[in-house]
């Protein structure tokens, strides 16, 4: 007998730590914004629950060697998809740093980014004491006729959830496509991690932006 896996959901990931410290440096101000913004909300309700989320960092210089890596990263996993992608150029459409929480409560209810092609993560404050991702099965025909496993802690060919347990410098790449969610977190020890979406863009319309 044969046996083929067809349609697999690939997942990147790599222990960078090299970028660690100096990201962590470069994102104190954006979270310390963050905080400013969610000011009333935490003087009212507490910070119980927060996610206190940057604005955009694409064009601060202090992210660019990471930029440029994750970057090529991002053209590499989508070669390695094998995409055509002489006929594309890809482009950051987000890029952010947050943190969760310091009371606890923390976390993200499973979503996607649309049209995204390429989403990822990076792990700058995390232990097995705090919030970690948690990616779904894609395949919606799948989904709707699941049947129960008879192991719920392997992870089999009918898995329905993948987690994966970070440490600071952890870089994982994922497709676009791929629903995720953030475990709550406890407030136990700090967690904050970068996240970035990029899109291919057809070169012949690269040129007209």
């Amino acid at each position: 007998m044969f046996i083929n896996n067809y349609f697999n959901t690939t997942i990147w990931s790599e222990q960078k730590p090299e970028f660690v410290k100096s990201l962590n440096k470069a994102s104190n101000k954006y979270i310390k914004e963050a905080r400013n913004r969610n000011k009333a909300h935490i003087k009212k309700y507490g910070d119980f629950g927060l996610s206190h989320h940057s604005t955009p960092l694409t064009i601060d210089n202090d992210f660019l060697d990471f930029r440029n890596y994750i970057g090529q990263k991002s053209w590499e996993y989508l070669d390695h998809q094998g995409y055509d992608m002489s006929q594309y150029t890809t482009i950051f459409s987000e890029l952010w740093v947050q943190e969760f929480s310091k009371k606890g409560g923390g976390h993200h209810s499973a979503h996607i980014h649309w049209n995204q092609h390429v989403s990822g993560f990076y792990f700058l404050k995390c232990s097995d004491k705090t919030s970690y991702p948690i990616f779904h099965e894609p395949r919606t025909g799948a989904r709707a006729t699941k049947l129960k496993m008879k192991d719920q802690k392997g992870v089999w060919g009918g898995t329905e959830l993948i987690n994966f347990r970070p440490t600071p410098g952890t870089l994982i790449i994922f497709p676009g496509y791929l629903e995720h969610e953030y475990a709550v977190d406890f407030g136990i020890e700090p967690f904050r991690f970068i996240h970035w979406n990029i899109q291919a863009v057809p070169k012949e319309m690269a040129k007209d932006v």
